[in-house]
């Protein structure tokens, strides 16, 4: 019976290997640990204690201070993929400017707390970033939120608008509701089965072709092993769940329909190349080709939040502090 159940599980990890895309050049992922307690950071990370939903838990963060400060602080939110070390370009050159730089990790990603029994939300997210920055004493602050990032941003401005000195959303999602346009709902135990599966190489596959438009450069890799090395060995379990419950908050929480009542001076930057729409690859044929239009979702929200400036990215897509660094920083110079 053991040989058998052996047999079936090599049998299975070979399926999954076929299916995995081959990539030439695939770096060696380790195991980072379900918080990534064995990754490095640029910075140092404090702790910031959470009371929530009767829970203790722990929200990692990095508090830069400048040498010569302007009087104002930027919080940077990290999206879905990614954790807050790939905000360091960004964030050295705002601290540069004489900006105090916040870099949360959010509740239930990288090395914040990922309880089991959560009941995640945009606005959860929201109020706890509030709170973390209540706590250093920042009473107002400009918002430069990308992709998951942004639906809290935009939570972020409508709860706290007083708090709110400008809001930057780059390539934000939330710009359209997935499951109204067609995108099928998936239970959280279905999420999880698939989350089970994330690996360097799906992290890779996905991100290629919805953030990078089928253009892939060797200092993504750091990014998406980052991504990975949470679902190295003890750590797939409590990271696979994390990611399913905040797959169904992203999906079932949209913002779209409230952008007109944002009253805070809102900017959005936009890569023209971005296609990028959760669920799509679920959706019928038909539906899938028309999500994830940015240059269209990114003109309809600037439209929609009144006052708001677009900065069109001409052939850059999700990421643009990735893929183009200087022309990020320039299109953020230009938002602040």
């Amino acid at each position: 019976m053991h040989r058998l159940a052996a047999a079936l599980l090599a049998l299975a990890a070979a399926l999954l290997a076929l299916a995995a895309p081959a990539f030439a050049d695939t770096p060696t992922v380790p195991d980072l640990g379900a918080r990534l307690e064995r990754a490095e950071y640029p910075y140092p990370v404090t702790m910031f204690p959470v009371a929530s939903q009767g829970q203790s838990l722990e929200m990692a963060y990095m508090d830069l201070t400048p040498v010569r400060p302007n009087g104002r602080a930027v919080v940077l939110l990290h999206g879905k993929n990614f954790c807050g070390p790939y905000w360091k370009d960004t964030a050295d050159r705002l601290v540069g400017q004489g900006y105090r730089v916040v870099i949360p990790d959010q509740i239930g990603f990288c090395k914040s707390s990922k309880p089991r029994g959560y009941q995640y939300s945009i606005a959860q997210l929201a109020a706890n970033t509030h709170a973390l920055l209540a706590s250093l004493g920042i009473a107002k602050v400009t918002v430069v939120a990308h992709s998951m990032g942004g639906m809290i941003g935009a939570r972020y401005a409508l709860m706290f608008p007083q708090g709110t000195e400008k809001l930057v959303m780059v390539d934000p999602l939330g710009l359209e509701d997935w499951k109204a346009k067609g995108v099928p709902w998936r239970s959280v135990d279905e999420g999880y089965r698939s989350e089970l599966k994330t690996s360097y190489a799906s992290i890779r596959a996905y991100q290629l072709k919805s953030y990078y438009d089928g253009h892939w450069k060797p200092g993504y890799d750091a990014w998406a092993v980052m991504q990975a090395g949470q679902y190295q060995g003890a750590g797939r379990e409590v990271s696979a769940w994390a990611g399913a419950l905040t797959y169904d908050m992203i999906v079932n929480q949209p913002v779209v329909y409230e952008f007109a009542q944002i009253r805070v001076p809102t900017v959005l930057i936009i890569g023209q190349r971005d296609r990028t729409a959760v669920g799509k690859d679920a959706a019928p044929a038909g539906i899938r080709e028309t999500l994830g239009d940015y240059p269209t979702l990114g003109r309809e929200a600037a439209s929609r939040i009144p006052g708001a400036r677009l900065i069109p990215l001409e052939g850059l897509g999700h990421s643009p502090m990735i893929e183009a660094p200087e022309r990020f920083a320039k299109a953020l110079d230009e938002a602040l």
